[in-house]
């Protein structure tokens, strides 16, 4: 058996075992809050664009997908998708006092 470093066929797609009916109008608004918000807070630079990012947590949110197996699946630490999961969290939060009149 040989080893290869090369990456798994289609591993960069996020994966999870249940198939996820985000619209793209959801992903979109996940992501610009999130882009809205690394602007603000003047991060440089994510692991995964802000589009993947919010495909992920939605995933982990609404099939309770355990953070270890959704961060192997895409190559990144269980605390980045902890992380991320809050981050998101808040974000909608104080996106949703907003918006209630």
């Amino acid at each position: 058996m040989t080893k290869t470093e090369e990456p798994a066929e289609n591993s960069r797609a996020p994966i999870y075992p249940c198939r996820s009916s985000l619209s793209t109008r959801a992903v979109s608004h996940l992501a610009g809050l999130l882009r809205r918000h690394l602007k603000l807070v003047r991060s440089r630079w994510r692991i995964l664009p802000p589009e993947r990012i919010a495909v992920i947590v939605p995933a982990v949110l609404r099939h309770d997908q355990r953070l270890a197996d959704m961060a192997g699946g895409n190559n990144v630490s269980e605390s980045t998708v902890r992380r991320w999961r809050d981050e998101l969290i808040g974000l909608l939060a104080r996106h949703r006092a907003w918006t209630v009149p």
